[in-house]
């Protein structure tokens, strides 16, 4: 895996996370100058951008004067959009200056494909696509991420904004995983804007763990082991939905069990304190289960899972703490509680369809799954793990939305495996639960 040193369009995350209630409450509002003066520069980006494609497409080099010009355009869009979804609390300039706490760094012109600038914005939809179910559509640029939040359409990152914002005003501060959700929501689209107005010709990357500095990452009772090969086999990937169906229909019914088994282990926790032992497994082996047929359905699997959910039986794998005691008053009020979690899993999931759909055709193509995507789709099967695991009262821990998939040494909450025969890859993290 590369570092995120190596790419030419990087995200770097500085921000304390304190949010004044003074400013959260009237966010929006604030922003509206921002919003007006990006729409403008928006239009300003026309002139100069057919000017780099043809300077490209002539020399194979972007000029430095309209290149520094488009540059700073994506960074202001950048910090407008941390801004307004909350993912940075202070007041940006208006002029793209380098230093806000979420910000990009670019680096100056170099020399690129004249073919792949010929064909870039075909080239690009896989990447648009993507960035459309982070930040939102359209999501053209990191302004679009801005503008499309402001219209209710920003995808994950109107979730972070909206839970954001309830955070703020109730804790004058910004869940850590949902800061780095949104931080990462926004340098995807960042990237793809690069890429879009010929900044550079280093394809977008969706591996969350291009983040600068390295991050950490918080311990769990849910966590995922995501292990196996890149490799996927054409026809299986081909026919993958028609492979799944067994288990689709078998989790359904499953299902069907679960929601009285769940009723069962919340009365059991408000009388005792503790969900029974039987109740504990049965609910974990349908948590695992549906992760390991998420990770088939998805592509972020390869191997056709089991059909018992059970503990180390496929490459994409969940694991659950034992039982412990809970604390009552937490499980009389567990349902409404996990409200903000089901939202920002409904936003995961989404994503998750784009990856797969990516994913699919990138591996009928060259039967390979791409690193990115596949890490990315990991994370949000673990969050909806997570989630599955707080209502079901598997744990007491609240969903971590932070996308993070690689671990400090020590550190259980995500163990990634590479293929074999690769070197191990530079880890990084990311702090504390949502």
């Amino acid at each position: 895996m590369e570092s995120a040193g190596r790419r030419p369009v990087r995200l770097v995350v500085a921000d304390d996370l304190r949010r004044p209630r003074v400013t959260v409450l009237p966010r929006l509002l604030l922003a509206v100058p921002h919003l007006l003066w990006l729409a403008l520069w928006t239009l300003a980006v026309l002139v100069p951008a057919p000017v780099l494609w043809l300077a490209v497409l002539a020399r194979g080099r972007a000029p430095r004067a309209p290149h520094r010009f488009v540059a700073a355009y994506v960074r202001y869009s950048t910090h407008v959009s941390a801004y307004l979804s909350l993912v940075a609390g202070p007041y940006p300039s208006f002029t793209g200056a380098a230093g806000y706490p979420v910000d990009i760094e670019i680096d100056p012109p170099a020399r690129q494909g004249r073919l792949g600038a010929a064909f870039r914005l075909v080239l690009a939809v896989p990447a648009l696509m993507l960035s459309a179910s982070l930040a939102g559509a359209p999501a053209i640029a990191g302004g679009g991420a801005a503008l499309s939040f402001a219209t209710g359409a920003g995808g994950v990152l109107f979730v972070v904004a909206l839970l954001g914002w309830c955070a703020g005003l109730a804790a004058g501060r910004m869940p850590r995983g949902l800061r780095d959700v949104g931080a990462y929501a926004i340098g995807y689209a960042a990237q793809t804007t690069a890429y879009v107005l010929l900044l550079s010709d280093r394809y977008p990357s969706a591996d969350p763990a291009l983040v600068r500095p390295p991050l950490q990452l918080p311990a769990h009772p849910v966590r995922i082991a995501a292990g196996g090969t890149l490799e996927r086999s054409r026809l299986t990937v081909l026919f993958r939905w028609l492979l799944a169906t067994p288990h689709l229909l078998w989790l359904a019914l499953w299902s069907t069990a679960v929601v009285p088994a769940a009723a069962l282990a919340w009365l059991a926790a408000l009388v005792s304190g503790t969900v029974p032992g039987p109740l504990f497994r049965f609910l974990a082996a349908w948590t695992r289960y549906a992760a390991h047929v998420s990770a088939f359905v998805f592509l972020v699997g390869g191997p056709f899972p089991g059909f018992v959910g059970a503990r180390g039986s496929y490459p994409v794998d969940v694991e659950i703490d034992g039982s412990r005691r809970r604390r009552r008053v937490l499980v009389l009020v567990r349902i409404p509680a996990a409200i903000p979690a089901l939202l920002m899993s409904t936003a995961l999931t989404g994503t998750l369809s784009v990856v797969a759909l990516l994913g699919w055709w990138h591996a009928l193509v060259t039967g390979r799954m791409p690193e990115g995507i596949r890490n990315l789709g990991a994370a949000c099967i673990r969050y909806n793990a997570q989630t599955a695991a707080y209502l079901f009262l598997l744990g007491e821990r609240y969903p971590y939305a932070g996308p993070v998939l690689r671990a400090q040494p020590g550190d259980e909450q995500l163990s990634l495996l590479e293929d074999p025969g690769r070197a191990p890859a530079p880890s990084a993290s990311l702090g504390e639960p949502a």
